[in-house]
């Protein structure tokens, strides 16, 4: 079964157990709490529009094979990262599902034409009141 657009299937994603980087104590060398999410494009279920999108995205999390990796350390647990990879994975592909709408010309009616022109002229009126006043 398909996964919805914007929901990667969790038996296509590739996850590696490594350790995370940064201070964490003595914890932090002995337990692999980050994650590694591989997701091939190309071996995945999306649709073939949604894999071109993706592609063109020029994301730097994807490889030129066409490979998402993202790395989750935010979090202490292992279970945890791998949420937030999956959910950042969802996130990527949600954005490039989303198609803008096309933007189409259009003319300023005749009142809005009206009121601006109005408006600057009123506006020049203060201006020109600003001179200096002739003493007579």
């Amino acid at each position: 079964m398909p996964a919805p657009s914007g929901h990667p299937r969790e038996d296509e994603c590739q996850f590696n157990a490594i350790r995370a980087q940064g201070a964490g104590g003595q914890n932090i060398n002995k337990v692999s709490n980050a994650v590694h999410l591989r997701y091939d494009i190309h071996a995945s279920s999306l649709p073939d529009a949604l894999k071109a999108r993706l592609l063109a995205l020029g994301d730097q999390r994807i490889s030129s094979d066409g490979v998402v990796v993202i790395k989750a350390q935010d979090h202490r647990s292992l279970e945890r990262n791998k949420a937030d990879a999956l959910a950042r994975l969802a996130a990527l592909i949600a954005d490039a599902a989303h198609v803008a709408k096309t933007r189409r010309a259009t003319k300023p009616t005749r009142g809005s034409q009206r009121r601006r022109v109005e408006g600057k002229v009123q506006r020049g009126q203060v201006k020109a009141l600003r001179g200096k006043v002739s003493g007579e």
